[in-house]
């Protein structure tokens, strides 16, 4: 399986990757996007190291700055004949401060949602050419259901949970209309699927959180309330990985592991409705101001 990994040089999306590249008979093959060449060749080298996989690679990319994701496409698309899978992960999680894009948008809302939306419609064809049924996992969360349509970028009523929350909506919003799109089309064979680990992940965002939170997390890690990202990576490794009838039929839900299984988190109202979802849609390919994207987008809709 030929899998990219949006911020897999950390976190759940590193953990992902890790198990992922050890992964034998075949052996997969594992495409990093990040934004740091030197932090991207050490996840590299240490991932050969520990796995022998010599089949990773990266692709640097600021999802920050539309104009870095419209090359990261480019690459992709020039190196590549076919995908089998893409990991929607990367993401900013605490923040001291609401931080403006140079694309005049909201970081978490460009970040977690409107870069890798603008990714992943142009790497659907390179899916569609999959033998193994292509699919892409969105790591969610299920906490909110709120789009903040008044104020979308954040300025008037910021905070990091707010900014969260809405991409992570925005994100299931993204995967339902995807998998509605795709429904439509004969003999599909793309699964679109969230998942939300149900367990806390010890990560490198412990290193930028205050001081009192850190304190707090220490302990919980010491209750042993935390998963480290390598069991987070066994947990969903099977999901880039399983045959294509086992993904389709997870296609458009949301779910989670618990007690050994793969279990379905029943999805709220407003994220399902079909009308919010065109909005989001609608809004989201103005902002990309990219005319390929726009392309994709409608052809997807005719």
């Amino acid at each position: 399986m030929k899998i990219l990994i949006t911020g897999g040089t950390n976190g759940i999306g590193k953990g992902v990757a890790k198990i992922l590249a050890g992964l034998d008979d075949p052996k997969n093959e594992i495409i990093i996007l990040c934004r740091s060449e030197k932090l991207g060749k050490e996840t590299i080298k240490e991932f050969k190291r520990t796995t022998s996989n010599t089949k990773i690679s990266m692709v640097l990319c600021d999802l920050t700055k539309l104009s870095d994701v419209k090359s990261a496409i480019e690459e992709v698309q020039s190196k590549h004949k076919f995908l089998d899978g893409i990991f929607i992960n990367a993401g900013i999680g605490y923040a001291a401060k609401r931080v403006e894009t140079g694309d005049g948008m909201d970081s978490h809302f460009q970040v977690n949602y409107l870069s890798q939306f603008m990714l992943t419609l142009g790497l659907l064809n390179l899916l569609e050419k999959s033998e193994n049924g292509g699919r892409v996992i969105f790591n969610v969360t299920t906490v909110k259901d709120k789009i903040f349509w008044d104020d979308i970028q954040m300025r008037n009523n910021w905070s990091f949970e707010k900014g969260i929350h809405q991409a992570m909506v925005a994100k299931r919003m993204f995967l339902n209309k995807l998998h509605n799109l795709y429904q439509e089309k004969k003999d599909s064979r793309l699964s679109f699927i969230g998942f939300e680990i149900s367990e806390t992940v010890w990560s490198n965002q412990v290193n930028i959180i205050p001081y009192f939170m850190k304190t707090m997390a220490t302990l919980m890690k010491w209750l042993g309330q935390f998963i480290s990202v390598e069991k987070c990576g066994e947990i969903m490794a099977p999901l880039f990985i399983e045959n294509q009838k086992d993904s389709l039929n997870k296609s458009g839900k949301i779910i989670t592991w618990k007690k050994n299984d793969f279990i379905v988190i029943k999805e709220k109202k407003d994220v399902l409705n079909q009308t919010l979802q065109d909005k989001l849609w609608e809004h989201s390919i103005r902002l990309c101001k990219d005319e390929k994207t726009s392309k994709i987008a409608e052809n997807l809709c005719n």
